[in-house]
């Protein structure tokens, strides 16, 4: 046996020998005699090892033949054209989305492998393929020479006809999937490599498994702005990519999103306030007790930035959330319940820590109020033990999991009469039946922290906020009572100590 025979045997490769003697042979003669017979035969093979690809994402454009494993995805209709010679006959071409962990890459059957996919190939078969990677109208995409189904082999990727968020997996392709609209960005602007001008915007969606962002490219970018967060949208053939580690579910030229009549639950996971620490991207959420004035600001390139704050506050604490760009415009107000997602945890001021919701983060409100279990009660409308007349919480306790209900609490909430209401209020210290009694006007007394400067003051006591009408001068955090009439809600402050 040559010395030629020798490389080729240990070579792994679908090149028959003729072939790669002629290269071999092709190759000395390149090179002037420089190299002997080894020496070329040891450099083919080199060159056909580096075509071969072990994962989908190692496929790059300019590959000669690589060689691939992967799961078909989707299977396109077949397509006819003309040919350069008028008396050849009618092309046809095939598209066949593969997959695997990695990612997907389109691949182009040409002629008799186009009709054999339409008659044999079936969606989550398992294909050999060998071809020439290009850059495509649609991205990469590899020309094929050769496509075998192996029975045998296995990829992890999965096929569905319809997707959950939890279902999403990279390099899934043709996905169908409904949710809840979370949080919708406005259309950005790019440059690509060819100098024409890219589009592209992001919608958030949620389903009762988890969240997901939505990637809108081009003529689809604008779709965002026919969205609102809270409804229910179906997005059709999209496609699974991942950035900054994350998946992220594009549309592009084929897909679709439309508004569907569909109930979708959407259950945040979030992490307790007294949890978070510093350098972590964290889900947070709970009800607003501060809201500060947008302030605008000049960013070194000369363009201008926007920055809001608002105050959350969960069973466990609460933190500071800064709002950067579109996204300091969101509509938040008192007690609303708020989701934050993907918020950077930095150190703010005075050492304190501060949630930074950025382009990545979304902004949930969610239904209702925090502090009144979705009925709209706002802050200081309640009684003084943080429930309504009716017996409903409406401190920002009630964001959380509800607190068990005593004795006391129970009076309001029986229909008992005045009198009966006054035997508890003797037995049980007199909280609840002394809400229950109180009128618009009546003078009250309240202690609690500030939360919010400035016009109204808000102050917090852990179970409810209470707005305050008053001219004295506060700092945030500090402690105070206040004595006053309480009207529409309010409480008109008559001492402050």
């Amino acid at each position: 046996m040559g010395v030629i025979e020798d490389v080729y045997e240990d070579l792994d490769t679908d090149v028959e020998f003729e072939e790669f003697e002629a290269a071999v042979e092709d190759k000395v003669e390149q090179m002037g005699g420089l190299a002997d017979d080894e020496t070329a035969a040891m450099l083919i093979a080199h060159e056909l090892r580096d075509e071969e690809a072990d994962t989908i994402a190692d496929i790059e454009p300019g590959m000669n033949d690589v060689k691939f494993l992967g799961k078909v995805t989707s299977i396109g209709e077949i397509r006819t054209f003309d040919r350069d010679d008028e008396d050849a006959e009618e092309g046809r071409v095939c598209n066949v989305d593969v997959a695997d962990a990695s990612g997907s890459v389109r691949v182009a059957l040409w002629d008799d492998m186009a009709a054999a996919a339409e008659e044999e190939l079936e969606v989550g078969q398992v294909l050999r393929v060998m071809g020439r990677p290009k850059e495509g109208y649609s991205g990469l995409e590899v020309s094929a020479d050769k496509v075998e189904p192996d029975e045998d082999a296995e990829v992890d990727v999965q096929v569905l006809d319809t997707y959950r968020v939890e279902d999403l997996s990279l390099g899934a392709s043709d996905v169908d999937l409904v949710g809840r609209v979370l949080d919708t960005d406005s259309v950005r602007t790019f440059d690509r490599d060819d100098g024409s001008e890219g589009r592209v915007a992001n919608l958030t969606v949620g389903d009762e498994t988890g969240r997901v962002r939505i990637t809108l490219w081009d003529d689809k970018a604008d779709l965002t702005d026919e969205f609102t967060a809270g409804e229910t949208v179906e997005i059709g053939d999209g496609y699974v990519r991942e950035r900054d580690g994350d998946l992220e579910l594009h549309v592009g030229d084929r897909g679709t999103v439309e508004r569907v009549d569909e109930d979708i639950e959407y259950v945040p996971e979030t992490t307790d306030i007294a949890d978070v620490e510093i350098g972590q991207t964290v889900d947070i959420g709970g009800g607003i007790i501060e809201t500060d004035p947008k302030r605008t600001f000049d960013r070194d390139d000369g363009s201008e930035g926007q920055v809001r704050n608002v105050r959350i506050k969960d069973e466990t604490g609460e933190i500071r959330v800064a709002l950067w760009g579109d996204k300091a415009d969101r509509d938040i107000e008192l007690a609303d319940r708020v989701v934050f997602t993907d918020v950077e945890i930095q150190d703010g001021w005075q050492d304190d820590l501060e949630a930074s919701a950025n382009w990545r983060s979304t902004v949930a409100v969610l239904d209702g109020k925090a502090g009144s279990a979705g009925d709209g009660t706002e802050p200081g409308s309640s009684g003084g033990d943080g429930r309504s007349p009716d017996g409903n919480e409406t401190g920002l306790d009630a964001f959380g999991d509800a607190s068990d209900e005593g004795d006391t609490d129970s009076v309001a909430d029986s229909g008992t009469d005045t009198d009966t209401a006054a035997d508890a209020v003797a037995a049980n210290g007199g909280a609840a039946a002394a809400t229950a009694e109180r009128t618009d006007g009546d003078e009250i007394e309240f202690t609690g922290t500030v939360v919010q400067t400035g016009d109204p003051v808000v102050l917090d006591d852990g179970q409810q906020t209470k707005r305050i009408e008053t001219d004295a001068s506060l700092r945030l955090g500090e402690e105070i009572t206040v004595r006053g009439a309480e009207r529409d809600g309010t409480i008109q402050a008559e001492d402050v100590f």
